[in-house]
């Protein structure tokens, strides 16, 4: 309890609901290095201290910030942020303890580690200096434009880097990260902006045809120019998946902002055009399609993109079955890039279809808090900023994990907070640091008048 300008403030049982929440995080965290290191070395090594211990540390710095700077915010999203986290950390462990017991130099899991710690503080950082999310409403352009930056910094010579033919990653010595998930950040923060000062053109204004209430020409242009950016960054960076975020994103920020369906419409209509167009003009498109339909072809099966990871993927996971193998018990390393890409199909085929659902609950948990805090706003900015911030992470789950379950084609993006990768922890966890400042916006019912 503290005391300031007279009233006497005190600090919500939500904090140490969090708290408490987090304990049990830490714990299950120690669990899973212990079963890793056992099940694949046999003995406990002083390594898991430090694969244990940094993240938890990170998480204490970022609960301790959430007590003075946001003591009202969600206390469920950074337990959530943690287990995902961690368990993608005790993954990657495990994946580097099995090769390099095949004399493979593996440290992935240490980088992710750093990572983790980067990421948080990072999070926290954005969180403390961020005192109001209505601040960018002053920066929307400033966003877009900020967002287009970053997603043509890896097409610039001598900085941008290839990887498997898609140029996605930017290299400033030994460093390396990439600026897309940076701007999909950005670009919520664009749609939530524009949406809100555009909503009445885009939902009234209009002739009716057949019933049907058409914009003027002039109010589509946005659509034109987010779906041509989108089919720019398929074209120019080969990279199916971060098109198809974008476009998702602004599609349903564009339904939720007017409420008319035939945006919708519309959009799907232009995405299904653009794809078949890509499919023909595009191998890598074409492929990645053709290996969806049919991976065990042969013909598939050896295309460049084509389905072996997707096969590898199928068998591991029926391998796990409903109970899963135990962390350490499977063979998730017979699955390229497991760690990043695929690192699904690993815990599907080491915790089962059990491990999967629970998984899975988690992420439905997390975008379910991001929409309450969106219905609790009343301005349209905040709504649509939350709903950006909660969807853009349900799309990406979607994209990602319904390409390892054969549900859509695979593409390029990471699983949130699993996956290796610096850029995706670190724009995922500022996501989440963004969600908790508009948490706390609300109403705050320990605040009484002295």
């Amino acid at each position: 309890m503290a005391k300031s300008g007279g009233r006497i403030k005190v600090m919500p049982k939500k904090r140490n609901l969090e708290l408490l929440m987090l304990l049990f995080g830490f714990g299950l965290f120690a669990f899973e290095i212990s079963q890793v290191q056992l099940a694949t070395i046999q003995i406990l090594r002083p390594d898991g201290w430090f694969i244990w211990s940094v993240p938890v540390a990170a998480a204490i710095v970022f609960h301790i910030v959430l007590r003075f700077r946001a003591s009202d915010a969600d206390p469920i999203l950074l337990p959530i942020g943690f287990l995902l986290n961690s368990l993608g950390i005790a993954m990657i462990y495990r994946l580097d303890l099995a090769k390099a017991m095949a004399d493979t130099d593996r440290t992935v899991g240490e980088r992710q580690v750093v990572w983790t710690l980067i990421a948080m503080l990072i999070a926290a950082s954005v969180l403390w200096l961020v005192k109001s999310h209505l601040s960018f409403r002053k920066y929307i352009y400033s966003a877009m434009a900020l967002g287009v930056l970053l997603l043509i910094l890896p097409l610039i010579p001598f900085i941008g880097v290839s990887t498997s033919g898609a140029f996605l990653s930017v290299r400033l010595g030994p460093i390396s990260f990439q600026p897309g998930e940076l701007a999909k950040i950005a670009f919520i923060v664009f749609f939530a902006g524009y949406l809100t000062s555009r909503r009445e053109a885009l939902a009234v204004v209009g002739r009716k045809v057949l019933g049907i209430r058409i914009p003027p020409a002039r109010e589509l242009g946005p659509i034109v120019f987010i779906w041509l950016a989108s089919l720019g960054v398929l074209v120019l960076q080969r990279d199916l998946g971060t098109s198809l975020l974008y476009f998702g994103l602004f599609l349903v920020l564009l339904y939720v902002a007017t409420g008319r369906v035939f945006y919708v419409l519309v959009g799907l209509v232009m995405f299904v055009a653009g794809a078949l167009i890509a499919s023909r003009l595009m191998s890598y498109v074409g492929n990645r399609i053709a290996a969806w339909l049919d991976p065990l072809n042969e013909a598939n099966y050896e295309a460049i993109g084509g389905s072996y990871q997707l096969v590898q993927s199928m068998f591991g996971l029926a391998h796990g079955g409903i109970f899963g193998t135990g962390l350490g018990g499977g063979l998730p390393t017979i699955v390229p890039l497991a760690e990043s890409d695929f690192i699904i199909s690993a815990i599907g085929e080491e915790l089962g279809l059990a491990g999967l659902f629970a998984l899975l609950s988690l992420y439905m948990v997390l975008v379910a808090r991001a929409l309450r805090i969106a219905n609790t706003h009343a301005d349209d900015f905040s709504k649509l900023l939350a709903v950006g911030l909660g969807f853009v992470i349900a799309l990406q789950c979607f994209i990602v994990i319904g390409g390892v379950l054969r549900v859509v084609p695979l593409t390029g993006l990471t699983t949130p907070l699993l996956a290796a990768g610096g850029s995706s922890l670190v724009a995922n966890w500022i996501i989440i640091a963004l969600l908790l400042r508009l948490s706390d916006t609300l109403p705050k019912p320990g605040t009484v008048s002295e």
